[in-house]
C-alpha cells in the first residue's frame, strides 16, 4: 500500500508542478539555449510550414561550409559570433562528428541515414524483446511505442539536431545488446557520445550495470570508452579555446534546478504529449517510470535507471530552452509504458497481501 501511495505521490506532485508547456518558454533566449521556436510550431500548428529555427539553420551553414573544406572550428566559432551565439565554454561549440557527417552526405544523405537508422532500431528491439523476460507477449505494444518516442524527433526539419541522432543511437545500442555479445552495443553507444557529449551517462550507466552482472571484460570496455571520449573532448575544448577569447560571449550557466516541473516540461515538449493540457500531460511523463520499475528483468533496469538518470538530470541541469535535451531519451521512454497495468497489478497485489 505505501508504494501505491508513493506512486500517486508522485504523479500527483507531477501535476501542480505542471508547467505552461504552450507559453512559458523565452522565445528571445540565445539561440545556444536551443531551437525554441520549435515551442511556437508546436503551440499554433504542427503540421503547418514554418522556417526554420535559427538553430538549425546555425548547423546546416556549418556543415555546408564544412562540405566547402573549411576547418570547422573557425567555422562554427565565426557563424556562432555572428549571430551573437556564445561561444564559450567550449561546451557551447557543438562536437564536430555530425556536421562532418553532413558536409559528407549532405541532407538528402541524412535522411537516408534517419531511415535506416531508424529501421535498423526497430529491428534490433523485435529481436531482443523476444529474448526478454515479458517482452514477447507485448512485442507489438512495445515496437509501437517505441516508434512514437522515436519519430517524435526523427523528422527531416529536426534531422540537424545532435539529440536527436545520439538518442537514435542510445536506443539502437540498447537493442544491439546481448549478455554475450556486447560489442555492436559499445560501438554505437560510441557514435551517439561523439555526437553529443550529452550521451555520455548511458555509456557509464553500461559500464556500471557490466560491473554489477560481473563482466569485467564487458566493463573495462565501456571504461575505455569513457577514456577515449575524455580525450577526445578535451581535444575539443583545446580547438575551441584556440580560436576564441575572453573578449567572446559566455553562454549562461546550464545548472538551474527546475526541480520536477523541469523534467515533466522537457518530456512533454519532445513527446506528443504537448498536445494534453500540462496538468494531464505531466504526470503521463512520469507514467513509463513505473513500467519500466515493474519489469522484472536487466533490460527493465536498464531502461528504468536511464530514464530516472535523466529525468534528475533535467531536474537540476538545462534551462527552459534546452527541452529538447529530453529528444536523448525520448526514444525510449514511452516504451514502458507497455508495462504498467503489469506493474500496478503487482502493486495492488502486494498491497492486498497476496
Amino acid at each position: 500500500m505505501l508504494a501505491l501511495a508513493l506512486v500517486a505521490a508522485v504523479l500527483l506532485a507531477a501535476a501542480i508542478t505542471a508547467q505552461d508547456t504552450q507559453a512559458g518558454l523565452d522565445v528571445t533566449a540565445p539561440a545556444d539555449a536551443g531551437p525554441v521556436e520549435l515551442v511556437e510550431e508546436r503551440a499554433e500548428d504542427v503540421q503547418s510550414a514554418i522556417p526554420r529555427d535559427t538553430d538549425l539553420q546555425l548547423y546546416d551553414r556549418i556543415a555546408e561550409r564544412v562540405a566547402a573544406g573549411e576547418n570547422y572550428y573557425e567555422v562554427a566559432v565565426e557563424e556562432q559570433r555572428a549571430r551573437d551565439f556564445p561561444v564559450r565554454p567550449g561546451l557551447a561549440v557543438r562536437l564536430p562528428t555530425l556536421a562532418h557527417i553532413t558536409a559528407l552526405v549532405g541532407q538528402g544523405g541524412l535522411i537516408v541515414l534517419a531511415i535506416i537508422l531508424g529501421v535498423s532500431t526497430v529491428t534490433a528491439w523485435h529481436f531482443r524483446l523476444r529474448d526478454v523476460q515479458g517482452g514477447p507477449g507485448r512485442l507489438r505494444y512495445l515496437l509501437l511505442l517505441l516508434v512514437i518516442g522515436s519519430v517524435s524527433g526523427l523528422k527531416p526539419q529536426y534531422l540537424a539536431l545532435h539529440e536527436v541522432w545520439a538518442g537514435m543511437l542510445i536506443a539502437l545500442s540498447i537493442g544491439l545488446y546481448r549478455p554475450e555479445r556486447w560489442i555492436w552495443a559499445v560501438l554505437a553507444a560510441a557514435l551517439a557520445v561523439f555526437i553529443r557529449e550529452l550521451a555520455l551517462p548511458f555509456v557509464l550507466l553500461m559500464g556500471a550495470i557490466a560491473l554489477m552482472r560481473g563482466k569485467r571484460a564487458e566493463a573495462a570496455t565501456w571504461g575505455a570508452l569513457v577514456l577515449v571520449f575524455g580525450a577526445a573532448l578535451t581535444m575539443h575544448l583545446l580547438a575551441v579555446g584556440a580560436v576564441t577569447s575572453e573578449a567572446d560571449p559566455a553562454s549562461p550557466g546550464w545548472l538551474s534546478l527546475r526541480g520536477l516541473g523541469g523534467w515533466t516540461a522537457n518530456i512533454v515538449l519532445s513527446s506528443p504529449l504537448y498536445l494534453l493540457p500540462p496538468v494531464i500531460a505531466a504526470p503521463l511523463a512520469l507514467l513509463p517510470l513505473l513500467g519500466w520499475a515493474g519489469w522484472r528483468s536487466w533490460f527493465g533496469l536498464t531502461g528504468f535507471l536511464l530514464c530516472l538518470g535523466y529525468g534528475v538530470l533535467f531536474m537540476i541541469a538545462g534551462r527552459d530552452n534546452n527541452f529538447y535535451w529530453a529528444l536523448i531519451v525520448m526514444p525510449v521512454w514511452f516504451v514502458g509504458l507497455a508495462m504498467v497495468p503489469r506493474a500496478l497489478s503487482s502493486l495492488w497485489n502486494s498491497a492486498r497481501g497476496h
